[in-house]
């Protein structure tokens, strides 16, 4: 008998200590990224961590990076060429952001696109449905 008051703890006990410590902590939390200055930040989570992986996947080219899986970016840049149609831009693009995003185990649904093309820009705004909650994301592609 001991006179402690701290118990030891089986290894069972520490097991399920931290088997429970892993499913508490938010599978979304990442590093803030500055995407103007390149610079990373604090942590973030929640639905700010899910709208910068949305922008991060849709600016990042898919097939492009070995860090990357097949499952992991956008095609729309390469598909969409030097000079789009507006019928193919509002055909494809919101395709190509559906199959950038759905691979995210927390989002649900990607619908309702607004695509407005001025110049050689192309804007587009559409709503995702995640485990999160709903929200409005906008996205810009210069030099199309």
């Amino acid at each position: 008998m001991t006179f402690s008051p701290i118990q030891k703890k089986t290894v069972e006990q520490e097991i399920s200590r931290q088997e429970n410590t892993i499913q508490r902590d938010d599978p979304l939390k990442t590093y803030e990224l500055d995407f103007d200055s390149g610079e990373i930040g604090e942590y973030i989570n929640g639905i700010d961590a899910l709208k910068q992986y949305i922008r991060k996947a849709l600016e990042t080219a898919r097939y492009n990076y070995l860090i990357y899986d097949d499952q992991y970016g956008s095609e729309l840049e390469a598909a969409i060429g030097d000079t789009p149609t507006h019928e193919l831009l509002t055909s494809e693009i919101p395709r190509y952001i559906e199959e950038a995003l759905i691979y995210h185990p927390q989002i649900e649904n990607v619908y309702d696109f607004h695509i407005v093309q001025e110049g050689d820009g192309v804007y587009v705004s559409f709503l995702v449905d995640s485990l999160l909650g709903k929200f409005e994301e906008e996205v810009n592609w210069h030099g199309i």
